[in-house]
């Protein structure tokens, strides 16, 4: 909790990308929405697991982010698969932009969440794609520890 009584609240979470790539760098960013995709995030009807980042005339767009529409919305409701715009300063657009050009990286939402002020905000991660032996060593060093992990806890119970 913060000291006005406000606390982080997570909207959704991609686990699939801490999965399938290897997180380079983290940013947070502000993201441009209409009044009931607002609505609609605040219920947790959002979905970015097929989504990603690019950048287009200086501007960082965030594509296939799926926000459900508003149940009480009415002919204004939004479209669920719009691009939208992400709130970053140039110079960061522009850095980031570089990075994804030369080192053939991608720009992969992680979390979209409300900070302490309300805002709605979105863990961009600049990342690389793993290959499958990748994945495989991943599973195995997790495997592991918890083998480990279990055996500590039968150690202390003896």
């Amino acid at each position: 909790m913060t000291p006005m009584g406000r606390q982080i609240k997570m909207v959704t979470d991609n686990r699939r990308a801490r999965h399938d790539y290897f997180i380079e760098e983290t940013f947070e960013t502000g993201i441009a929405l209409t009044g009931t995709e607002v609505k609609s995030l605040r219920n947790g009807r959002a979905n970015i697991k097929d989504s990603y980042a690019r950048v287009e005339n200086g501007e960082l767009i965030l594509h296939d982010m799926h926000i459900s529409p508003y149940e009480q919305g009415n002919r204004f409701n939004h479209e669920p698969r719009r691009p939208r715009r992400l709130l970053m300063h140039r110079y960061e657009i522009q850095r980031l932009y570089g990075k994804v050009r030369e080192k053939g990286l991608t720009l992969i939402p992680l979390k979209v969440y409300f900070n302490e002020r309300g805002r709605a905000k979105v863990e961009l991660a600049l990342v690389k794609g793993k290959h499958l032996y990748d994945k495989r060593e991943d599973i195995a060093a997790r495997d592991a520890q918890r083998e480990i992990a279990r055996a500590l806890r039968e150690r202390q119970k003896i």
